[in-house]
Parts: C-alpha cells; structure tokens; sequence
C-alpha cells in the first residue's frame, strides 16, 4: 500500500531530520507459510482491508512523534487545539515503522486467525524512491 502521508522528526538527529517534516509511505507486507488454507491461499486478500485501516490510522495525514520527544507536550497541544493528527509511537524513522508494522502485522494474523499457520517474513517500507527499510523474520 502507498500514499501514507505523514510527517515526523527524528529529535535526536544532528542532521535537517530533527525538524518536522513528511514523506509518502508505502508498505510491502509479505507473508509466509508451509501450508495453504482450503482454497489454496496463504493470507485472503479481502481480510487485508483492517491492515490497511492499521496503516491508514497510524500513518494517513498524521504526525508522528517518538514517545521520548522532548517536545511530546508541544504536540499534545496542537493535537488538542485540532492542528494535527497526533500518533505516538516508541520511535520514528523508516526503519522504526517497518518494525513497529512488522510487531503490529504479527498481531494482525493472530487476531485474524492465520497464526501460527502464516507468519510475517518481512515488512518494507518506503520514504521514497530512493530511501526504504525492511524489517525480516
């Protein structure tokens, strides 16, 4: 999936990445199993419709913050006062949030009742052309 439009700042960077700024996402799920499902699939195509709803409530026109920004309170208050769409997560950084959907992808099949059976081999995520991490099982 693409068009995941958010912005974010690395605080502890020394580089231009402390400042607020946003990237287009896009995500590569793959999943893996030694065994298909009575019609012969690994994962139902249609039950991805609440993963992506994941991605589009975590990473759609947000701002996300690391939950140890010193400035997490000056976000807070502009999430109050309706200027953003505040999400708060360990870490950020392209390769933080194929982790952090990495993580929420295993917990996904479980709740959708495809683990153990299928299991997360990887999530890959792009900034842009040019920049993209995978997390791998």
């Amino acid at each position: 999936e693409e068009g995941f439009s958010c912005a974010f700042r690395q605080w502890r960077a020394h580089s231009h990445c402390r400042f607020l700024h946003g990237y287009s996402l896009a995500f590569k799920f793959t999943f893996e199993t030694d065994e298909l499902d009575e019609r012969n699939w690994a994962v139902d195509f249609g039950s991805l419709k609440s993963l992506k709803e994941i991605l589009k409530t975590t990473f759609d026109h947000t701002t996300i913050i690391a939950e140890d920004d010193p400035e997490l309170e000056l976000f807070r208050e502009l999430n109050t006062r309706g200027l953003i769409q505040l999400r708060i997560l360990p870490d950020v950084g392209c390769e933080k949030f194929a982790e952090y959907m990495f993580l929420t992808a295993e917990v996904w099949l479980i709740d959708n009742g495809y683990s153990p059976r299928v299991s997360v081999k990887s999530v890959e995520v792009w900034e842009h052309g040019a920049n993209s991490a995978q997390v791998y099982n």
